[in-house]
């Protein structure tokens, strides 16, 4: 029955993962404060109407449009979004010191030399695909930058809430003409904004920002782990 996966698979362990860390945590006694790793997949998914919008961290996927629109990967966008606001009400009713970040589309280093489902050869142009129909634009963020805005929130005594981290706004032209001029093999075919001015008004920096560095990191592991062929830069 259309659904079940997505309610069965994604959604319902999702929530329920989460919310057996935080009970964890809580039982504990000990835990001073949650840093938890949710998904601009939970802030983005609405409803987006008009050019140059903003996004920022009072700012939730609408969870009744996915459920009505049921776009591409609509289970996942949906069980991030859920999870998230599970964990918020349990750090609510049982005092826990909460944050989230919400990285957007990650790029750096992986820990596996090949995909782990069947179809992972799929999965950078897919997610790549998915943004362009969701926002239409295309956002990044380093893996180096996401470690260190979890520990940057873990110690700084004054942060609360939720913290977007995206490093790099682009456009798919944007994408596709630096490809294209970087790695012709690969015969590259030639409006959304996320805010990160709350973690930067903390005094956070984020070290990895060029479009070029991250689509060049993003090769070099998609080429080591056998998801593109060997790559000559030119």
């Amino acid at each position: 029955m259309e659904g079940n996966y997505e309610q069965n698979d994604l959604i319902k362990p999702a929530i329920e993962g989460t919310l057996n860390v935080l009970r964890s945590c809580a039982k504990a006694k000990t835990v001073k404060r949650v840093v938890l790793t949710s998904s601009a997949a939970a802030v983005s998914a609405n409803r987006l109407e008009g050019p140059g919008l903003v996004l920022d961290e009072e700012s939730w996927t609408d969870v009744e449009y996915l459920y009505t629109t049921k776009p591409p990967t609509w289970g996942y966008l949906v069980a991030k979004t859920l999870a998230e606001k599970a964990a918020w009400k349990f750090a609510d009713d049982n005092q826990l010191d909460l944050i989230t970040v919400n990285p957007t589309m990650i790029v750096g280093p992986t820990m596996t030399q090949k995909p782990r489902s069947a179809s992972g050869e799929e999965l950078p142009t897919l997610g790549v695909k998915i943004m362009e129909k969701v926002s239409g634009s295309i956002s990044l963020i380093h893996l180096e930058d996401v470690c260190r805005a979890q520990l940057h929130l873990a110690e700084t005594e004054a942060s609360a809430g939720r913290y977007i981290l995206s490093a790099v706004d682009s456009g798919l032209w944007d994408i596709a003409a630096f490809l294209s001029a970087t790695y012709p093999q690969y015969k590259i075919t030639t409006r959304l904004v996320f805010s990160t001015e709350k973690l930067q008004k903390e005094g956070f920096k984020f070290r990895h920002k060029q479009l070029e560095e991250l689509y060049d990191l993003a090769v070099k592991v998609a080429t080591a782990t056998g998801l593109l062929p060997e790559a000559t830069k030119v």
